[in-house]
């Protein structure tokens, strides 16, 4: 399992990050990224707080621990500049809260999350055929959601991730310990919206690549 949007309680979830690498490893993970919300209030805290445990654990911890936030509900005119922002503090991995179907995401934020230089733009809702085809084209990562109400749309974006050849990344959102999933459990969401088992591993193959680069 390589689950690349997670939360700790640097932001709204439920465990400090030392623990949510520990349960996440006890699942079976092979590398987590830790991607806190932050907006233009909190990156430079959360950023800081991040890299810092990453770097003091480093060569203590069991699994590949990526620093990361996820970008949320930034207004879209102002994504690429807080993208820009965090990566300038050294943040490696950039989500952007995608225009998911269970919340008023501002419309837009797909489009600039893609051409702001995100990562993996999450749960990116109703996305359309062009914005999935500027996905592909900029090699941005699109979400499979295992979380509830995110996931509504899965089917959806998978089946035009595969017509345009965008990359797929299956994440948890997890804001607690019971939000973890096992890599069977990862297989068979993926299933549930479309995609082959083969699919799963493929999209995990090349997030693993992408991450060893970074």
């Amino acid at each position: 399992m390589i689950d690349l949007h997670t939360h700790s309680l640097l932001s709204d979830g439920t465990l400090v990050p030392s623990e949510l690498v520990r349960r996440a490893a006890d699942k079976g993970y092979r590398a987590i990224a830790i991607t806190d919300h932050v907006d233009a209030s909190n990156y430079t805290e959360v950023c800081r707080q991040i890299l810092s445990f990453v770097s003091t654990s480093r060569g203590a911890l069991e699994i590949l621990v990526i620093p990361g936030v996820e970008l949320t509900h930034v207004p879209p005119q102002l994504i690429a500049d807080t993208i820009a922002k965090v990566r300038a503090l050294g943040i490696p991995w950039i989500v952007v809260h995608g225009e998911t179907l269970t919340e008023p995401v501002k419309e837009g934020t797909n489009r600039a999350a893609i051409l702001g230089g995100a990562n993996l733009l999450a749960h990116p809702g109703l996305i359309t055929a062009d914005e999935v085809k500027l996905a592909a084209d900029k090699g941005v990562f699109l979400e499979i959601s295992a979380r509830k109400g995110h996931s509504l749309s899965n089917g959806h974006v998978a089946a035009l991730a595969k017509r345009y050849k965008a990359r797929l990344l299956l994440n948890t959102d997890a804001h607690d310990a019971s939000d973890l999933i096992t890599t069977e459990f990862a297989r068979k969401v993926a299933q549930g919206c479309g995609l082959t088992v083969e699919d799963y591993d493929e999209m995990n193959r090349l997030a693993l690549d992408c991450i060893k680069n970074i």
